[in-house]
């Protein structure tokens, strides 16, 4: 028996499966009908400036379209060879296989060219993962790395879990053991959208990173909620929310029970922090107000005004107490 990452395959992950299923079929025919070239050319823009920013990179979308089109633009030269990179490794993602170790590698040599001295290489000492000064997960040691993720790999390979599925638990356990000195978030981000792309290769031109990037904060709460939980579900129902939400944005027909986008899309005004508070309290039913105000950066005076806002238009409510109760979302 190979190595079995830790995760439970809740409803909720089911019926994101099913949704995401039926949707990628849609999305499919209307690429084929339309042939949508400046589509696909503006959200290869969107999966590079998102996948980029969430690592602090500042091109804006405009100066990611620019150098797509070959023109040079003046920016920080660091920032400039990161989004070269990227373009480059999005480029060349038909070329490799998931489960291949050496293109993996390869990946991550193109991905960090010029940016680390360890590009393509595993790391060859720890590393802790920091939100702010705190240590918020203590990477596995470097010695150990190669057969991790050997075993992660062999169990890619062999797997039969459901590819929507199957990509997202790759994501969390690749970011858990966080095999390189540097470029982690990106890599997994790119080989997420790699593995989908070996089921439906629509998802080479799906921009997940730019959703991804527009929910930040839930996207490292999720990953935290599943090292606290020792199960990854968390993570994976966020990811297919995700990858929703992103085919929803490229469809000409809104996807069924389609959560908060289906909200917005029926008139609700919600802004950027109420569409926050949401997808956290969607991740962790009982997250508190003073979480919710440290994770936002919001005084807890703004965050109980916001939700009080939310509970008026019937869109979530509290179930119990205070401090033992949970969150029910009820879009």
């Amino acid at each position: 028996m190979g190595y079995q990452p830790p995760f439970t395959i809740t409803a909720e992950i089911l019926n994101l499966v099913a949704d995401i299923s039926q949707a990628v079929g849609r999305l499919t025919a209307e690429f084929e009908q339309e042939k949508l070239l400046r589509l696909r050319k503006v959200n290869r823009m969107r999966t590079v400036q998102g996948s980029l920013a969430i690592e602090g990179n500042t091109l804006s979308q405009t100066q990611i379209t620019a150098m797509l089109d070959g023109k040079r633009v003046i920016a920080p030269p660091k920032e400039v060879l990161e989004a070269q990179n990227a373009i480059a490794a999005y480029d060349a993602i038909s070329t490799w296989q998931p489960a291949d170790n050496k293109d993996l590698l390869a990946a991550h040599r193109l991905l960090m060219k010029g940016l680390i001295d360890e590009a393509g290489r595993y790391r060859s000492q720890g590393v802790g993962v920091m939100s702010g000064d705190q240590v918020v997960h203590m990477a596995p040691q470097a010695d150990r790395v190669p057969k991790l993720m050997q075993k992660l790999l062999a169990w890619l390979a062999d797997t039969d879990i459901h590819p929507l599925i199957a990509s997202c638990v790759f994501h969390y356990e690749f970011e858990f053991i966080h095999p390189f000195s540097d470029g982690n978030g990106r890599m997994g981000r790119l080989w997420q959208t790699l593995i989908l792309s070996q089921w439906q290769t629509i998802f080479i031109n799906i921009p997940v990173e730019s959703l991804v990037y527009q929910h930040q904060q839930a996207y490292y709460l999720a990953i935290r909620s599943s090292t606290a939980n020792t199960d990854c579900s968390p993570f994976i129902e966020f990811m297919l929310h995700m990858i929703r939400d992103a085919i929803e944005e490229g469809s000409a027909q809104p996807i069924k029970n389609a959560g908060l986008n289906a909200g917005l899309n029926a008139g609700l005004k919600l802004s950027p922090l109420d569409q926050t508070i949401l997808e956290f309290m969607r991740i962790d039913p009982t997250i508190t107000n003073a979480v919710l105000a440290e994770q936002t950066g919001k005084a807890i005076s703004t965050i109980e005004r916001r939700i009080k806002k939310l509970k008026e238009q019937t869109l979530v409510k509290r179930i119990g107490a205070k401090k033992t109760g949970h969150w029910e979302l009820l879009l």
